[in-house]
C-alpha cells in the first residue's frame, strides 16, 4: 500500500454510525459487520474486527454476565466462576461452535470473508491468557492467586490459553487474516512475575497462531513501559502501545523491526481535542515511531470522538506517500 496503515479500534463509535444499540452490536454478529464495514468505508480504515467485549469465552464457559441496553456486557465479579479454585477441574473447552457467544464471533468472521474477501485485513480475537483468567477468578482475587497459589495459577493460565488456542481456531477457519489478542489485566503484573506466568502461555498462544496462518497483533493497554522487552520476545506481528507509553520508549526498548500501533490519547486527543490535535499526535508518533508504524488510537475510539476528528486521521494518512506493507503481508 502506498500510505501508512490506518487501524483504531471502533467498537461503540462503530455502532453508533449506523444507529444500532450496542447490546444488538454485541449479540447479532450481522449488526457488528454492518457496523464496521460501515465506518471502514466512511473513514477508508484497512481492517473490519471482530471485537466487541471481552466476555465471549467467559460467558461460554459459565460466566455470569450482565447485558445493558447500550453499553458493553459487564462480568459480574462478585460471582466470579471460579471463586472456588477447585470449581477448574471441572471445566471443560467449550466449542465455538455449539451455539454461544463464540459461535456469533465466528459468524461475524465468515460474513466478514463473504462479504468482502481479501479487499481488506479481517481481525479475529481471543482473549489472552491473563485477562481470560482474571475474567474467570476476578481480577482482584486473581492478583493475590500470583502470591498465594503460584501452582493455581499456572493450571488456570493453562487452561485458559487451550480455550483462547480452540477459539482462534474457529475463526481462523472462518476466514480471518490477523488475530488480535487482549490482555489488558497483564498490564497491572510486573516484570518478574510477567516473565514467569504470562511470558510462557503468550509464547505457546502465539506458536499456534502461526501454525494456524495468521498474523497476530498483541493488544494491552495501559501503562506496559516495564514489560516492553519482554513483549517484544513473544513475537506478535503488531504491538499495540497505548498512550500511557512514550513511543519513543516503546520503539527503543522493542526493536526496530517491531510494527508499533497506536499511541494517540483515546480522551485527551481523540475525544477532546481538535481536528489539528489529532494530526499533531499522528505526527509525532509516526515520527517516533518509524516506518513500521500502524495509525491508530491508544486504544478504542471513544464513541462521542467528533466525526471531524477521525476525520484528521484518515487525511494524514492519506496525506503520506510512504511505501508500508500491509500488516498481513509483513
Amino acid at each position: 500500500m502506498d500510505r501508512v496503515p490506518l487501524m483504531p479500534i471502533t467498537m461503540m463509535f462503530a455502532a453508533d454510525r449506523i444507529r444500532a444499540k450496542y447490546l444488538h452490536y454485541v449479540t447479532d454478529y450481522r449488526v457488528l459487520v454492518e457496523a464496521q464495514l460501515r465506518t471502514a468505508e466512511r473513514f477508508d480504515l484497512d481492517y473490519v474486527s471482530c471485537i466487541s467485549d471481552p466476555a465471549r469465552e467467559a460467558a461460554d464457559l459459565g460466566a455470569r454476565l450482565c447485558f445493558f441496553d447500550d453499553q458493553p456486557p459487564a462480568l459480574v465479579e462478585s460471582e466470579a466462576l471460579l471463586a472456588e479454585k477447585t470449581v477448574l477441574s471441572r471445566l471443560k473447552i467449550p466449542d465455538p461452535l455449539s451455539g454461544g457467544r463464540m459461535l456469533d464471533r465466528v459468524k461475524a468472521a465468515a460474513l466478514f470473508k463473504e462479504r468482502i474477501g481479501s479487499e481488506k485485513i479481517v481481525e479475529g480475537w481471543v482473549e489472552g491468557p491473563c485477562a481470560l483468567a482474571a475474567d474467570l477468578r476476578g481480577i482482584n482475587t486473581l492478583m493475590l492467586d500470583f502470591y498465594d497459589d503460584p501452582g493455581f495459577v499456572h493450571d488456570l493460565l493453562a487452561f485458559v490459553t487451550e480455550v483462547a488456542i480452540v477459539f482462534a481456531r474457529a475463526q481462523s477457519d472462518a476466514g480471518v487474516d490477523l488475530m488480535g489478542v487482549g490482555d489488558a489485566a497483564a498490564s497491572l503484573i510486573g516484570p518478574a512475575l510477567f516473565e514467569e506466568f504470562i511470558l510462557p502461555y503468550h509464547l505457546k498462544l502465539v506458536g499456534e497462531l502461526r501454525r494456524m496462518g495468521v498474523k497476530t497483533r498483541s493488544h494491552i493497554c495501559g501503562n506496559t513501559a516495564r514489560i516492553l522487552k519482554l513483549r517484544a520476545g513473544i513475537g506478535y506481528d503488531i504491538m499495540d502501545i497505548d498512550s500511557q507509553v512514550p513511543m519513543e520508549l516503546a520503539r527503543a526498548r522493542m526493536g526496530s523491526e517491531t510494527i508499533l500501533l497506536g499511541n494517540i490519547p483515546t480522551v485527551a486527543v481523540m475525544e477532546r481535542g481538535t481536528a489539528e490535535d489529532v494530526r499533531q499526535a499522528a505526527v509525532e508518533c509516526h515520527k517516533a515511531c518509524g516506518e513500521k508504524y500502524i495509525l491508530s488510537a491508544g486504544c478504542e475510539v471513544p464513541r462521542t470522538t467528533p466525526i471531524e476528528n477521525m476525520d484528521a486521521l484518515t487525511d494524514y494518512a492519506h496525506s503520506l506517500s510512504v511505501a508500508v506493507s500491509r500488516p498481513d503481508e509483513a
